[in-house]
């Protein structure tokens, strides 16, 4: 597949998209966003890929809505406004249904929809030069569609003040708020992240796939009943092949040949 504002590669089991509009930031332009969404879609249907990485070419990972797109949606009727406005929460619906995990490499500045994309990575770790935020107030225009992903890492309380004071966070303090989990210095983040990983990646791909089942569907599950989802889910792990190449291979003290079923 073709890409025109992203890069896309595979290799040793990991996909890398990277955002490719470094002159403007990389914005969550229409077209971006149009191919983001094909991209990951492409990994997460691929079964030699076990694990993702987002990241930003150039400077910042994503400088967030673009600009010039919001100055026209006063020209814009509201039912086209409706469907742009349904590819964008498409996209952010993505971190909740995949089933092969994301890791944000946060190599600069991520605001607004950039944060949003952090956030809806499963992990996140940034370089001490990033910088991220809900500036959207701002702008006069609120953080709708990401709201959802920033409130699950950083807690009601913390989001409503990230919304209304609309401030820039050092790397450090969006580590402190749980929107990524670690802080590295630049020179150090490819490797750090591309070492995540390949941790991940060397998993059984269907218990990995089953941990983000696991994860999702019973979050707003009734407490008791998700005793009963995750129960029955186990079934389908305790059957499975690669528990019993998983339960050989450490017996036998070597690396496990992962079936993904």
């Amino acid at each position: 597949m073709e890409f025109q504002t992203i890069l896309y590669e595979v290799k040793e089991h990991i996909a890398t998209i990277t955002l490719n509009l470094p002159e403007v930031r990389n914005p969550l332009t229409e077209k971006l966003v149009t191919e983001l969404i094909q991209a990951i879609k492409l990994a997460d249907l691929d079964e030699q890929v076990h694990a993702m990485i987002l990241t930003g070419r150039g400077k910042s990972f994503s400088a967030g809505g673009n600009l010039n797109e919001f100055k026209r949606t006063s020209e814009k009727d509201v039912p086209t406004l409706y469907f742009e406005g349904k590819s964008s929460t498409e996209l952010f619906k993505l971190g909740a249904t995949v089933q092969t995990p994301m890791i944000a490499a946060v190599n600069g500045a991520a605001l607004g929809g950039g944060t949003g994309l952090v956030a809806m990575c499963h992990v996140a770790i940034a370089s001490t030069s990033a910088k991220l935020g809900l500036t959207e107030l701002k702008l006069g225009i609120v953080p709708f569609v990401i709201l959802p992903w920033v409130r699950r890492a950083v807690g009601n309380r913390k989001v409503m003040e990230m919304m209304l004071k609309a401030e820039v966070l050092t790397a450090e303090d969006a580590c402190k708020y749980n929107l990524v989990h670690q802080v590295v210095e630049p020179e150090r983040l490819g490797e750090e992240v591309w070492n995540t990983a390949k941790i991940i990646a060397s998993h059984s791909p269907l218990a990995v796939k089953l941990a983000l089942d696991s994860y999702f569907t019973t979050e707003q599950m009734d407490f008791m009943k998700s005793f009963d989802y995750l129960s029955n889910l186990r079934l389908v792990s305790f059957k499975s092949e690669d528990l019993k190449e998983g339960a050989s291979a450490f017996l036998e003290k070597r690396v496990p040949d992962w079936k993904g079923v």
